[in-house]
């Protein structure tokens, strides 16, 4: 028997959802092993999804695990994942393998953030970089895209500060659109704000695959380091907290970048 509930709650939540993916019902019913019809009846109300649908269901449009157990209470079951501090001692193992990824990737500057951009820790090439940035905007919290946009932060010393900032931004409006996060697009909309006009093109110097950042350092020389960046996450993380940390590494793109950072970075 079909029982019919109140549209809203899940119903609305999992259709908007499909619908910022881009999914079609037949298509997300292929994705979670049922049938469009039962599909139609969820987002109708005229169907109560149990509680292992409405994980296959968003595992199915990849929403975020946060997201997740917010459709999980919307539709009145207890969350299925945990949000636990990074200081618990259970994630210590966690912890340990981040720093050894920072130390590793020494020379060259790499940080870890969350969903927003915030720093939750960094090795040594990253606060040569940063050395000469107002203190006021290396205070906890630490907003990355801020301190690299800002004008009393990298701003001044990036080169291709045209094109890297909306770099920067489009990355920040991306996952604000994706993952849709008002504190994500009020950085965005402060981003812009900061930002030289966007380019028509890009410079035909460019790399191709990556958008380098050219970024003089703070010592007399005045040296300019050539950088691309890599993002990695934990893809099969099952807790929050880790599910939304980001490792941002800096690579040198030449082999100058990669020996003044030998030389400049201390281990």
């Amino acid at each position: 028997m079909i029982t019919e509930s109140p549209r809203g709650g899940f119903a609305d939540a999992l259709r908007q959802w499909r619908t910022r993916r881009r999914v079609s019902q037949l298509e997300l019913a292929v994705r979670a092993g049922t049938t469009q019809r039962h599909v139609s009846f969820i987002e109708s109300g005229r169907s109560t999804p149990g509680r292992s649908m409405i994980i296959r269901l968003a595992e199915s449009l990849e929403v975020p695990i946060r997201e997740r157990n917010e459709l999980l209470l919307d539709a009145g079951f207890a969350p299925a994942y945990p949000h636990s501090d990074l200081d618990d001692p259970q994630l210590a193992p966690i912890r340990a393998a981040l720093d050894r990824i920072l130390y590793g990737h020494l020379p060259y500057p790499a940080v870890i953030v969350d969903r927003y951009g915030d720093l939750v820790s960094a090795n040594a090439g990253f606060q040569v970089i940063t050395r000469g940035v107002d203190p006021h905007l290396l205070a906890p919290p630490v907003s990355v895209p801020r301190v690299l946009l800002h004008p009393h932060g990298l701003a001044p010393r990036i080169v291709n500060l045209d094109e890297w900032a909306w770099h920067i931004i489009d990355r920040v409006q991306a996952e604000s659109l994706r993952n849709p996060s008002d504190r994500l697009r009020l950085l965005a909309d402060e981003l812009v704000d900061l930002a030289p006009p966007r380019p028509r093109q890009l410079a035909p110097h460019h790399l191709g695959f990556a958008v380098p950042l050219h970024l003089r350092t703070s010592d007399p020389d005045n040296r300019e380091l050539r950088l691309i960046t890599t993002l990695t996450h934990f893809g099969t993380a099952t807790d929050v907290t880790i599910a939304e940390l980001r490792l941002e590494a800096f690579l040198p793109a030449d082999e100058t970048t990669s020996a003044a950072l030998t030389e400049l970075v201390t281990w």
